[in-house]
């Protein structure tokens, strides 16, 4: 079968591998749809702190299942959300029902290969069923899985002034949830094409361009008193540690992105806040299914969220023309039929 590996960081190379067995408790699965994330991009560019080379990435999937075990709950047929977090299901955070930060977690694409390929075989526990979902909306579930995700770590709820730094896909999936929890929220943003086109999105949000204006725009729409909840969805060291300061006292500070710097802050400023400082990976089952509801639901416009579409004849064009040019782009989609 085709797979597509990042060889080598700026190298992506079509191979042909045979097609995997199937294991006790495995379901074999036809990828059908791919979203190309972030990861994907710092993957390609050799940004990614935790992998090795060669690497098929893809953990945005959308599936049919080709074979099952006996006793499955799926079909030949069946369509499905693939839950790319492979956990251990014996530690500490799997005991308590936090299986998204396993001790030991393998995510596909990145601490094993993913599913940028034809035929991928997976635990059944990790596969989702679609509910009528398209096939297109099954491959976004996961990454606004992972803002819904971030919303319910810090409580976002009705009434609550809401600050989301990064307009990038994750941080348009936290807006998109703090907009469903009925807060109010606002986008802070560097690209003002990219931070209209999110509000937008989103739905009544509030932008905040980032420049000269950025603390007198957050006062403004804070009343001064900053926010009752900040995310951050930047990847920015910088942007870190500026949210400190735009938490209201008595607020709460998300950090939903993930750094390799030490991120330092003022311990009075924290402490005279009485600020929790939450961290928020991944994603869990009851995320998944908050997602599913909201796209069945219609809250969530899939047509302005998946902007750039590819295929396997195309892809290794695409993907490095897209991780120096992302004009335009909010989420590409790797077709497979």
């Amino acid at each position: 079968m085709k797979t597509v590996a990042c060889t080598n960081p700026g190298e992506l190379e079509i191979r042909g591998i045979e097609r995997p067995s199937r294991g006790d408790g495995e379901v074999r699965v036809k990828i059908r749809r791919v979203g190309i994330c972030g990861t994907d991009f710092h993957i390609f560019e050799g940004k990614h702190p935790f992998l090795a080379y060669p690497r098929v990435m893809g953990h945005e999937l959308a599936a049919e299942v080709l074979e099952t075990g006996p006793d499955s709950a799926f079909s030949a047929g069946d369509h499905v959300i693939v839950n790319p977090y492979l956990s251990c299901g014996s530690c500490r955070a799997c005991r308590n029902g936090k299986p998204n930060c396993c001790t030991a977690i393998a995510v596909l694409g990145v601490h094993r290969d993913g599913g940028m390929c034809e035929e991928i075989c997976l635990p059944e526990g990790n596969l989702v069923a679609s509910d009528g979902l398209s096939l297109d909306a099954c491959a976004t579930v996961e990454f606004l899985a992972i803002g819904a995700h971030a919303v319910r770590r810090g409580s976002a709820s009705a009434g609550e002034k809401v600050l989301v730094a990064g307009a990038g896909p994750i941080g348009l999936g936290v807006a998109i949830f703090a907009r469903l929890a009925g807060a109010e929220v606002s986008i802070l943003d560097l690209d003002p094409a990219r931070l209209e086109e999110a509000c937008g999105i989103a739905g009544g949000c509030q932008p905040i361009l980032v420049g000269a204006d950025t603390d007198a725009e957050v006062n403004r729409i804070s009343e001064g008193e900053g926010f009752d909840a900040v995310f951050d969805a930047t990847g920015n060291l910088a942007s870190i540690q500026s949210g400190f300061a735009r938490v209201a006292h008595g607020g709460r500070y998300v950090l939903v992105s993930v750094v390799t710097e030490t991120v330092s802050f003022s311990d009075p400023e924290f402490h005279k806040r009485e600020m929790s400082l939450i961290g928020s990976r991944n994603a869990t089952s009851e995320d998944f299914r908050t997602v599913i509801a909201a796209l069945k639901s219609g809250d969530v416009p899939l047509d302005r969220i998946i902007t750039h579409r590819t295929d396997f004849e195309t892809v290794t064009a695409d993907l490095p023309r897209w991780a120096h040019d992302k004009t335009g782009l909010i989420k590409a989609m790797i077709t497979l039929d």
